[in-house]
Formats: C-alpha cells, structure tokens, sequence
C-alpha cells in the first residue's frame, strides 16, 4: 500500500503523492473540475471557433467544455458568422448552460447586445460626448439612435439654441419646431441605461458632471417634491425637478392599477407631485404611486392561498388574463390552466366578473396568481 509522502517541489515542478496523484486522476475529480468551471445562463464567454456545420459553429470553451451556435441563434448572427474564421476567437452569451446533448447553448446577438450595453454603462460613467442624427421628433423632445438603439433626449435636455421656444407653449408649434432638427446632428451624452426597455436617456446640455453632482446631492430617498411633467415616453415620464435636473417615473411607479396609455394620463407642463425612490450614478428616480396608499396591504395577513374570490378580468397579454379583485390589486390566471390563450379567451371576457381561487398570493411584493373556477 502507497505510504502518504508530503508535496514537494523538484526543479521547479510539484510532485504529488501517489495518493494524491490518484484522488487527482479519479474521474470523480475531472467531473468536479469541469462542473466547477462550467458558466451560467447570461454569463459572456470566449474562445476560438473549431468548427463548422452547416447551420452550427462549436467554440472551445477550455475546461468549461464546448459550446454551440445554432438553430435560431444561428439564424440570428448569421452576418456575423459569415465574417467568422476557425480559430478566431469570439465573444458569445450562454443561453443554455448544457443542453441535450451535453453542449453549452451560445448567442452571438444577445453577446453584442449586453456589450452594447455595457458600453453605454462605462460612456455614463466617462460623460462621453456623441454626435448622432436625430431620427425622429415628437411633442416631447428627440430620437437619437446610437449603435444600433433608440434613444430619447427630452425637450428640457436640449441647449437653449435648440430649445423650442413659442408663444402659449403650443404643443402643435413646440412640434413644429422639434421637427426642424431631425436630420442634423446634435452633440450629446448618455444619461440613463434602460436595458429592460432596450431604451438610452440622452442630453445635450448635461456634460458637466462636477456641476451635476452638486445639484443631485441636494435630494434624497425619501424626499417629496413638485415637479412639471417634461416629457412622456412608452416606458414612463420625465418630470423637471429644477432648471437643468429631471428625474423619471417608471410606468410601474405611475400607480398601483393598470397603466397602458401615459399620454392620456399627463400633459407636457402638468404639475406633479412625486417621491424620491432612488439617487444613483447622478440621476434621480421619482415615484408617484409611492405618495397614494398601497391597496395589497389590505390584504396582508386576510388573503391566502385557497380562497375563493370575485375578480374582474381587465386585460389580457401573452401570459394569460389579469384579473382585479380590487383597484390596484390584480393576479394573473396563466393561458396554460386552461389549455391556451385561445381557450381562456373563450371563457373568459373582459370587464366581466368571474369566481377565482388563490394559487399565490405575497402582498409585500405584490404577486398574486388565481385559478378560473368554473361553474
């Protein structure tokens, strides 16, 4: 039987003992290793391409094992595949961390894209200075395109000379007007990074970063101010805290009920009141459903698991039907217990009122999702 000798260095190499060799060569450890090594779902990885198929590319990802570029993500990245050499090393985004046949699932577009956005991420930080076209206008303010994704750059960002300035604030004019810079370029930063809504924030008067701090220092979490709506997008509304600072309101900090058309809802110039829910990297994030009390607290401790409640259907999307059982508080019956959306479209109708139970329900993070009960 091999006696357990002490590691020790030889010519500059380290020796193991035979017992240690053997823990060493078991396959048990070859799997640890490997397992150990192995990325995760979202991770960006890299290595050289060894291969090619007819509608797949297999990149050495070292101990890591071999990861694969097909099916859809093939189809995707197909421009940049064709660009692609064996042994030229690439960047790519794991989609799957081991699929059926023991390979890593890689995406080259999803890859470009995350870089992307860590690029806008490290140009918020530097206040880089970008010159783009304006795309588009609307009542608002600009649309800007950089790399590939759409920006906006509020009205109350633009620098005085380009500033739209009319008579009674006509927003027919203020467009009129927006409209006269698309096509030119204009010199901005990015302010914000709205990965999520595939969104940039952008200004033209914000590259003063020194200047800036000092006005955001004077807010905090917390804080309750007046403000003037200065812009409204898909994703939410920009309102003027003071002359050259906005903050945003989220569409999921508007209210607690259901909020689908914002321009219905807000006016450029509108007085708002909103609290300050977050001050990070410069920017401030407002809240207005954070000043109006929260209806999920009526349930607190009353709903549960089981029970069976009365629920209106107000809307549906891709994942089921949303169901209010009170303004504010609504859960989600999933397409799948009712055999698909087409289906649950036909039992259930909107603005109608239906018997449900509870299959979840978390107040403090307002999740709930009910079961249609049927007669």
């Amino acid at each position: 039987m091999p006696t357990k000798t002490k590691t020790k260095k030889e010519k500059g190499a380290v020796v193991l003992s035979d017992k240690e060799q053997a823990i060493a060569n078991h396959p048990i450890s070859a799997l640890l290793e490997k397992s150990m090594n192995k990325p995760a779902v979202d991770d960006l990885v890299e290595g050289p391409v060894v291969a090619f198929e007819k509608s797949a590319v297999y990149v050495d990802l070292g101990a890591a094992g071999t990861g694969i570029i097909f099916g859809r993500e093939f189809m995707n990245a197909k421009d940049i595949i064709r660009k692609v050499n064996i042994g030229d090393v690439i960047k790519a985004k794991v989609v799957d961390a081991e699929n059926d046949n023991g390979y890593i699932e890689l995406s080259l577009k999803e890859a470009k894209q995350a870089l992307l956005w860590s690029e806008a991420d490290k140009a918020i930080r530097a206040k880089q200075l970008f010159d783009l076209p304006v795309k588009e206008a609307n009542k608002g303010g600009l649309i800007l395109e950089w790399q590939g994704i759409s920006g906006f750059l509020p009205a109350s960002q633009l620098k005085p000379e380009h500033y739209p300035r009319v008579e009674d604030s006509d927003k027919d004019k203020i467009l009129r007007e927006l409209k006269k810079l698309v096509g030119t370029k204009i010199s901005v930063i990015i302010i914000s990074a709205l990965p999520k809504d595939g969104k940039l924030i952008f200004s033209e008067k914000d590259n003063n970063p020194e200047e800036r701090k000092e006005i955001v220092s004077k807010y905090n979490v917390g804080d309750e101010l007046m403000t003037t709506v200065a812009g409204i997008v898909d994703f939410g509304i920009f309102l003027k805290i003071e002359e050259g600072l906005e903050g945003l309101v989220h569409i999921s900090e508007i209210d607690w009920g259901l909020v689908e058309d914002l321009r219905s809802m807000f006016k450029l110039g509108d007085q708002i009141r909103a609290k300050v829910i977050e001050v990070k990297d410069g920017k401030i994030s407002l809240s207005i459903k954070a000043l109006k009390e929260n209806p999920w607290k009526e349930f607190e401790g009353s709903l549960k698991k089981g029970d069976i409640i009365k629920g209106v259907v107000i809307k549906f999307n891709k994942h089921g039907a949303l169901v209010s059982i009170k303004e504010g508080v609504a859960g989600l019956v999933h397409n799948s217990l009712l055999g698909g959306e087409a289906k649950l479209r036909e039992k259930l109708e909107l603005g109608k009122t239906y018997n449900f139970q509870v299959t979840l329900f978390e107040s403090k993070e307002q999740r709930m999702t009910l079961a249609f009960l049927e007669k």
